[in-house]
């Protein structure tokens, strides 16, 4: 008897246990094991383990309803795409490979600054595109000094974790501006990360390089900075971007996404 034929014959409490402490990947390759191991790979009891301690706690404030059969469908659903909480300003989805929670905060869910904590509702303007997961995006119209600011609660995050944050942007065919160094930082419990050289288009950058903002979804990243949450030690997480170069226009900003590195 080999060792796969022997685990197959362990009770199914048993099964689910060790199915539970591997990974979505690995249970879903076990799937295809033996009978046995598809019927307890499949099952809520597996998959709930994979799922966020207050997962109910989070669909339950989603914009449109969550419908799924299984467990595992919802995993599946959390982790293909991002479903929008609240006012359809924040975006909540899972890592696929780990569970871990993700967030992106749409435009209307962030701060613009002119100058000094000035509200930049005159450079700004609110626009809809289709490929936006978000009702609403912001666009730049010349903009100057440009700053871009979100916070989130830590304690909503997977503890244990380096979150990277990320502007998630797009431009116009008419835009201008984007190729003066900016400021990136995040901000969390006095530690910041950051950067003090970062380009939006480097037209002295090689194409390979320059490809590396462009994301699956087509839209494109910054990177602002990373830090570590424990999931104990809570705090705001402020993260920021500030042009101060020149004007800015043609500059779309559909938000701020939260991911594990």
């Amino acid at each position: 008897m080999n060792k796969l034929s022997t685990l197959s014959v362990l009770p199914e409490g048993c099964l689910s246990e060790i199915l539970s402490i591997t990974s979505p990947r690995d249970v879903c390759s076990a799937a295809g094991i033996t009978k046995a191991f598809k019927s307890v790979a499949d099952s809520d009891r597996v998959w709930e383990r994979f799922l966020p301690p207050d997962y109910r706690e989070v669909i339950a404030r989603a914009a449109a309803p969550v419908v799924f059969g299984s467990k595992k469908q919802l995993y599946r659903h959390l982790s293909e795409s991002y479903i929008l909480l609240d006012r359809g300003y924040l975006g909540f989805k899972l890592e696929k490979k780990s569970g871990k929670k993700c967030y992106m905060l749409g435009a209307k869910d962030l701060i613009f600054y002119m100058g000094e904590d000035e509200a930049a509702d005159n450079t700004f303007e609110w626009g809809r595109l289709p490929e936006s997961r978000f009702e609403d995006v912001a666009i730049a119209r010349d903009a100057w000094p440009l700053d871009i600011r979100g916070k989130i609660a830590s304690v909503m995050l997977s503890g244990k974790t380096t979150y990277v944050a990320y502007l998630v942007y797009q431009t116009t065919s008419d835009s201008y501006g984007l190729n003066n160094p900016s400021h990136t930082s995040v901000n969390f419990l006095g530690v910041w990360n950051g950067s003090t050289d970062v380009w939006l288009h480097n037209p002295w950058l090689r194409t390979s390089l320059r490809k590396r903002a462009q994301r699956k979804d087509g839209w494109k990243e910054v990177k602002l900075g990373e830090f570590y949450y424990d999931g104990e030690n809570e705090g705001e997480v402020e993260m920021a971007f500030e042009e101060y170069e020149g004007f800015i226009s043609g500059f779309i900003v559909e938000g701020i996404e939260l991911r594990p590195k």
